[in-house]
């Protein structure tokens, strides 16, 4: 009697990400068991993907080839320690197991620390590109222990998107919880993507007047230059979109509250954790807590004073400078992301492969966008670039768009609109081009109320006055 095939590998969660993983694998050849303890999605994974899906974590683990590969496609948390704690007795030293979910990097690392005892070997997987990404290609940042890479590299970028170039969007992003992190920056840099392009839809609503349809005219423009990207694409796709039960713009029907799921909220705080200047993604992360108090705005548009809107000029002209204005913007997101892997680098020693983590967001990823290449090219001719707009392409950029990005900015100040995205990126940016700023002053303040001490510019040490005592009328 034949024995029965062992799959190459199993995945642990069923939902549609886990689903759509499974299928894919399959398309390229791999054998694929599915476990949930949810017997009707283990049904649908069996009829759907024709793979098998055992009734058990002990009967899932006995099918696998040595050693044994598992994915874990389950909500971050407490659900992925339940399912580690209940795979343990089936699994062997020199077992890997990868957590695939929008894991917080902290818990990664604490996890590494546990399983290494028992010589399992476990890997953080950030996966970006939702269920058509899951399904189709999507990019892949796997980090942890480094000896699983070699087994579950051919797994991994058989199923991951390919750029243009035709390269996997999926690389070794290092050891500990490296890959975990980069996904939470890829999902930060998103936060404030996603903020900047609802800001410039704002702007030309609430300013300019234009409708959702000519915006969606502008957008699939945009999405033909510089500014091409998914997120640019889809944006004008949505607004195309009629609610075929009114007729009227869908947009413009749905409520204006976001919600999030943590991962923008725990970039910036690692931001402020690694002294990181991250306001835009900070700001993005604050845009949607406001836009969840949509009863308290409610009653300040009746009480709160601002000014009229009004807007001379040409509106196509003006169309334009949004434009440039929102390449600006969105570089000054970018280089704040690489901030942030660039800091958690220095404090971890990971070694991260910058231009590798630009190339591995080409494709199949949220963010996938022309920027990216141009941002691969820039740390590859200097990998320790201390910031994106340091670069001679970027510094260009940033020349020919400033201007739009102040003009915007005073706009929206001017006519009462709120664009906090916008307005960060600009602070970001002049804050980072002075040479001189007023901490001078801050210094003073601090060791004036709590003796905190200050440097000089004309002698080194740290120094400290008795400011009640000496003062100077």
């Amino acid at each position: 009697m034949a024995s029965p095939q062992l799959h190459d590998l199993a995945i642990v969660g069923l939902g549609v990400m886990g689903e759509n993983l499974a299928l894919n694998f399959r398309r390229q050849g791999f054998a694929v068991s599915g476990f949930d303890v949810d017997e009707g999605k283990r049904e649908r994974f069996a009829q759907r993907t024709g793979g098998s899906a055992p009734r058990s974590l002990q009967e899932l683990a006995g099918a696998l080839r040595t050693p044994r590969v598992l994915l874990l496609m389950v909500p971050a948390g407490a659900a992925v320690d339940a399912v580690l704690q209940d795979l343990r007795p089936w699994l062997a030293a020199g077992d890997i197991v990868i957590d695939g979910g929008n894991t917080r990097y902290t818990d990664t690392e604490r996890r590494l620390a546990e399983l290494q005892h028992v010589g399992i070997l476990f890997v953080g997987a950030g996966v970006s590109g939702g269920e058509e990404g899951a399904l189709n290609g999507p990019a892949i940042m796997p980090g942890g222990a480094p000896d699983a890479w070699p087994r579950i590299r051919p797994l991994l970028q058989a199923i991951a998107a390919r750029a243009e170039d035709g390269q996997p969007c999926c690389e070794w992003m290092g050891p500990g919880a490296a890959g975990h992190y980069v996904k939470m920056v890829h999902n930060g840099i998103e936060y404030a993507d996603m903020q900047v392009l609802c800001e410039a839809y704002f702007l030309m609503q609430e300013l300019l007047g234009m409708s959702p349809r000519e915006m969606s005219e502008v957008f699939a423009q945009w999405n033909r230059g510089e500014l091409a990207s998914y997120l640019v694409g889809i944006t004008a796709d949505i607004l195309t979109r009629v609610d075929p039960e009114t007729g009227r713009p869908l947009v413009d029907l749905i409520v204006d509250t976001a919600e999030q799921k943590g991962t923008g909220k725990w970039a910036s705080q690692a931001a402020l954790d690694l002294g990181v200047t991250a306001p835009t993604i900070a700001e993005a992360v604050f845009a949607r807590t406001v836009s969840a108090v949509r009863e308290q705005r409610a009653q300040a548009a009746q009480v709160l004073a601002g000014p009229a809107r009004e807007f001379q000029g040409d509106r196509a002209a003006f169309v334009q400078v949004i434009e440039r204005a929102l390449l600006a913007a969105k570089v000054c997101a970018y280089a704040q992301g690489f901030g942030l892997l660039a800091a958690a680098d220095q404090e971890y020693g990971w070694q991260l492969p910058m231009g590798t983590i630009a190339a591995t967001w080409r494709a199949g990823c949220i963010i996938r966008a022309k920027l990216l290449e141009d941002i691969r090219g820039a740390y590859a001719r200097d990998p320790k670039l201390a910031n994106l707009m340091l670069a001679p392409h970027f510094a260009d950029v940033m020349a020919g768009s400033h201007g739009a990005l102040r003009e915007v900015v005073a706009s929206a100040a001017r006519n009462g609109i709120a664009i906090p995205a916008f307005m960060s990126a600009l602070a970001y940016y002049d804050a980072y081009r002075s040479q001189r700023l007023p901490a001078n002053l801050l210094q003073a303040q601090r060791d004036y109320f709590g003796a905190h001490t200050y440097q000089r510019l004309d002698r080194p040490g740290k120094f400290h006055t008795k400011w009640n005592e000496e003062r100077r009328d």
